[in-house]
């Protein structure tokens, strides 16, 4: 929908420009974009849907830039007709009314994602997938910045000086990293559906492309899973590669399309792709690795590939990964209180992600999950249940379908209760685990139903499991 044929080449694109940010979000998602087109010296103006009071403490980020215009509690279409520039958040679905007015005005429409990709001096490094990016992610760039400390900056192919991580793990500002990255740096981005779908507008994508895996996701933004994938497979169709390039498209070929995908860009583009499974995984890696689960293996296996593109070793694999933290709301070990392990998995956000959970441990599981309807099926998840867990505790919109998905199971023998809230769903496993038991918080589900985000509701259940046990 942007004018692609204005490009942005620097930083002073904007200066002097009226800047539009469409979403400020109550968790700073408009703040690196705001404070990025402030110091390019744009006027800038933001416009949300929300109060004043609701994005208070995103307002309060900016107070540094008192120039800074806000227009809160609705969109005006004078704004979109007299910007220059607007700057989308990527919640914003790209046939939004309000961006088709800008479109007719012949506005330029962008992204934090694109400008990031126009500015970028760096290599990128672009993972995406339904489950398992964040981690993916966060293991590559472990991975390549121990790497550098281990061999002493002395790699067999591809010499590079520092490693950045950002995109949509949230961990560091993307804008504000341009001023840092140098020619000679590494960006490692996790990327959502919703970034990816963007990056048509500028035909640009990353030099190494990741598919973790491809599952349904987000129906309700995209509509169909045909469309979810459309918008993923942004940052592989815009790549230039060549035979002799050292970095690749990595395509997992245990997703339901992959091997598809896999023979499709071998054959009609010409691309550089590596399939990755767990079984290229040796031995005395994975004993070296200490995150549970399948899953987590498939994505340790897509971090390795990607080193190795890079020429790091096995051997230097090996020595960097009892050092690798898993990341919060992932498989994250809170508590063990009496003999049982609780364990919070918030970021499981679809049923998908939530059987990989179940699979990842052989104990008795009760599961507590539940949450916003994003149009997904709950079919598999609930045969799953039946068949893998000892207790459902289901909360949220999607209760009543999960329940439904258990109950069709003939063999079904999984005790399922139902919360009004978290709290109540905590001490409903506390009441049923028996010494052995996994809790396991992996609700297949957003949480926009009850709590903020995902990392709301996994703080509320790590506070709530340290009460039981007295850590609080």
């Amino acid at each position: 929908m942007s004018n692609t044929k204005c490009r942005i080449s620097n930083k002073g694109f904007f200066a002097g420009k009226t800047v539009l940010v469409m979403g400020l979000g109550r968790f700073g998602g408009g703040v690196d974009i705001a404070k990025f087109a402030a110091n390019a010296g744009a006027k800038v103006v933001i416009t949300d849907l929300a109060s004043a009071d609701e994005l208070s403490d995103s307002i309060n980020q900016l107070e540094e830039f008192p120039e800074i215009d806000y227009h809160l509690g609705s969109h005006v279409a004078a704004d979109f007709e007299q910007a220059d520039i607007v700057i989308a958040n990527p919640a914003v679905a790209t046939d939004n009314e309000f961006l088709k007015i800008a479109a007719q005005n012949n506005k330029f429409i962008t992204s934090a994602i694109n400008i990031f990709f126009e500015l970028c001096p760096a290599p990128i490094i672009g993972i995406t997938g339904a489950n398992g990016k964040s981690t993916t992610a966060a293991l590559t760039t472990h991975i390549l910045r121990s790497a550098k400390q281990i061999t002493n900056y002395q790699l067999p192919i591809t010499n590079y000086e520092k490693v950045w991580l950002s995109g949509n793990i949230g961990n560091e500002p993307l804008l504000a990293l341009l001023g840092e990255i140098g020619l000679d740096d590494l960006v490692v981005l996790e990327l959502s559906s919703f970034q990816a779908e963007r990056l048509a507008q500028i035909k640009k994508a990353p030099k190494v492309a990741v598919l973790t895996n491809l599952t349904p996701n987000h129906l309700d933004r995209h509509g169909t899973f045909t469309n979810y994938c459309a918008a993923k497979e942004n940052i592989f169709k815009l790549q230039q590669l060549n035979e002799s390039d050292p970095a690749v498209s990595i395509f997992n070929a245990e997703d339901k399309v992959g091997t598809e995908w896999f023979e499709k860009y071998k054959k009609d583009t010409g691309r550089i792709c590596i399939k990755f499974s767990v079984d290229d995984v040796s031995e005395e890696i994975r004993g070296r690795f200490a995150l549970p689960g399948r899953a987590n293996l498939s994505n340790l296996a897509a971090a390795i590939a990607v080193a190795r593109c890079f020429g790091v070793e096995d051997n230097t694999i090996k020595k960097c990964l009892p050092e690798f933290k898993p990341l919060p709301h992932r498989l994250e070990l809170v508590a063990e209180i009496d003999g049982v392990c609780w364990y919070n998995d918030s970021n499981a956000t679809t049923p998908e992600s939530a059987i990989s959970a179940m699979e990842a441990f052989r104990q008795p599981k009760i599961i507590i999950a539940g949450g916003y309807d994003k149009n997904l099926s709950f079919d598999e998840l609930g045969r799953q249940i039946a068949r893998k867990a000892k207790a459902a505790i289901l909360i949220g919109q999607t209760a009543d379908k999960i329940a439904s998905a258990i109950e069709k199971c003939s063999k079904n023998q999984t005790q399922i209760k139902f919360a009004d809230s978290l709290t109540e769903a905590v001490e409903l496993a506390a009441d049923l685990a028996e010494a052995s038991d996994v809790v396991l918080l992996s609700p297949g589900c957003a949480s926009y139903d009850m709590f903020d985000n995902f990392q709301h509701r996994g703080r509320e259940f790590t506070k709530l499991v340290r009460e039981i046990s007295g850590q609080l």
